[in-house]
């Protein structure tokens, strides 16, 4: 699995520059987007491309090929064979690339293309809607914003030092409609991710504005480089699974003390196979009763602000539980979920995201079906009832596993629609 930074904003913030110098600084791919864009846009003007015509466009599209090379220490764009790095900027390109960006087949096209580089090694990439669109659990999201005044100075300078020929009532001219254009965009519209850091540069030079990035980047490396090696969680030796299944054992015999447990349909959770196990939220001990109540181990997800805690942190350590951050896209772990899935570990997964989150009317989280699906494992649905007062009776119903393969992949709301459904299974198993 591949590190991800993802730049986005409108034209003229140093998206350019400062990717490719913090691409050399982290040793990253550098995926020029805007630059694809270009190639495209050039091709169509010069093979007189229709593009109201959406078979010409596709055939169009099959004939380019768009390769970066750097020669003495320049980023070269090259459009089938051809260095077009500086013809790409000339003018009748700026007045059609964002008319040609918005047609959907492109932006598919691009966006399959981006994402299929990205995912073979480590990239940095800068764009409209990097963050949002082509890859939404990027490990880095960062959104560069300045003013308009600032943006054309910025964009008359780069066109001088690269020999282009625009008067700066031609550059505010473009950049303003760039901005109109691509943020009333009906496919992927330009916007902030909610999750992306938002860093307005118009007082930064490009020195500060790599500096400020660059703190960013290395921070989440560091972050991702933990989850990658087992986040902070202790190696699995001898000793550790001692200590876990003697805890399992001691906590097991107080759980069943505490509570009159009752488990039916356990035999849903398959030996020594890759699944997920998405229950229903309803205490902070339940999750602990799935763990103490199966002979296999189960790692649940929680969020990272349980390793803040050092006895719950003790505990997380012995039972491998994997850190998340809540609300935002953390990929290193979902890349540990994965990892896990693989090496067929059970994962346990709350899809409510909070405890009595149906009740809280809370937007289902649909990560479970996300990771299923990547992992070609299956979903075992729990329906949880208890109060989880003492000595108060609770019960752990499993449910037959659940395939999220069945659903229509090529419906692009199909993840919603299986997250509901697992969801729906888990209210009927807990009746």
């Amino acid at each position: 699995m591949s590190f991800i930074v993802a730049i986005d904003g409108p034209s003229g913030t140093g998206k350019g520059t400062v990717t490719s110098a913090l691409a050399e600084k982290f040793n990253l791919l550098y995926l020029d987007t805007g630059a694809m864009y270009r190639c495209v846009t050039l091709y169509f003007l010069e093979n007189n491309v229709d593009t109201q015509n959406n078979e010409a466009v596709k055939k169009a599209l099959k004939e380019i090929k768009i390769d970066f090379k750097k020669e003495k220490d320049i980023n070269k764009v090259f459009l089938n064979g051809k260095d077009v790095t500086k013809e790409i900027r000339m003018p009748n390109v700026n007045e059609h690339v964002s008319s040609v960006s918005h047609i959907s087949e492109v932006r598919y096209e691009m966006a399959e293309l981006q994402r299929k580089v990205g995912s073979m090694q480590d990239s940095i990439l800068e764009g409209r809607d990097i963050g949002t669109n082509v890859f939404p659990n990027a490990d880095v999201k960062i959104y560069l914003d300045a003013s308009v005044d600032v943006r054309v100075q910025r964009r008359v300078k780069q066109n001088k030092e690269k020999g282009i020929e625009m008067t700066e009532e031609q550059v505010r001219k473009s950049i303003m409609e760039r901005d109109e254009s691509d943020r009333n965009a009906k496919i992927a519209p330009l916007k902030q991710a909610e999750d992306a850091i938002y860093i307005d540069t118009s007082n930064l030079t490009i020195k500060g504005e790599i500096a400020k990035l660059a703190k960013i980047i290395k921070k989440q490396k560091k972050y991702y480089n933990r989850i990658e090696n087992g986040y902070i969680m202790t190696k699995e030796t001898g000793y550790k699974k001692f200590r876990r299944a003697f805890l399992k054992h001691f906590w097991s015999f107080l759980y069943h003390i505490a509570f009159r447990v009752k488990v039916t349909g356990k035999e849903n959770v398959k030996l020594g196979e890759g699944q997920i196990i998405c229950a229903n939220h309803l205490n902070y001990l339940d999750a602990a009763g799935i763990v103490l109540t199966n002979k296999e181990t189960i790692r649940f997800v929680a969020k990272n602000d349980l390793y803040k805690n050092p006895i719950l942190a003790s505990w997380g350590h012995v039972f491998n539980i994997i850190p998340i951050k809540r609300d935002s896209s953390d990929m290193a772990s979902i890349k540990l979920c994965l990892k896990g899935l693989k090496n067929k570990d059970k994962i346990g997964i709350f899809p409510e995201g909070t405890r009595h989150g149906l009740d809280k009317h809370v937007e289902l989280k649909n990560g479970a079906c996300f990771l299923a699906y990547k992992a070609k494992v299956k979903i075992v649905p729990v329906g949880i009832k208890g109060s989880f007062k003492p000595f108060s009776k609770v019960t752990f119903n499993y449910g037959k596993p659940i395939d999220v393969a069945s659903f229509k992949l090529d419906n692009p709301d199909w993840i919603n629609d299986a997250t509901k459904y697992v969801m729906k299974q888990i209210v009927e198993l807990s009746k």
